[in-house]
């Protein structure tokens, strides 16, 4: 809830980009991203950087080949990106911290009201 008291809380003037994570945030998502595979190479991507690199295209609109140089590369964020959606890990996310949030407020895990459009669409005359 924005309110005078928590409003300094999420200003994201002091992170280098708009998408980037406080530490606060990265301890909330950082036990939920999958260990790296056992075997072959070790994994080499900074993955707060990724995590970044992800968060910053909805939060500034920017296109993959935009992603600011000093992030991991694009290509790197876009296959984390994908994989993480395909495997459910980005829905775990969002659960996640949809449900810590609406907690910490004292409100239900879901929510107990829906609105329902009740015109018919154009098409269905």
């Amino acid at each position: 809830m924005w309110t005078n008291e928590n409003r300094a809380r999420y200003k994201r003037d002091r992170l280098r980009y708009p998408g980037d994570v406080t530490g606060e945030e990265w301890a909330h998502v950082e036990p939920l991203i999958p260990p790296a595979k056992r075997g072959g190479r070790k994994r080499e991507a900074n993955m707060r950087g990724v995590f970044n690199g992800v968060m910053d295209g909805p939060s500034t609109g920017c296109q993959w080949r935009h992603i600011p140089k000093d992030l991991p590369p694009r290509g790197t964020v876009s296959r984390y990106f994908c994989l993480r959606g395909w495997d459910g890990t980005l829905d775990r996310i969002h659960d996640a911290l949809y449900v810590g949030c609406r907690e910490q407020a004292e409100r239900a895990a879901g929510p107990a009201a829906a609105i329902v459009d009740s015109h018919p669409s154009p098409s269905s005359g």
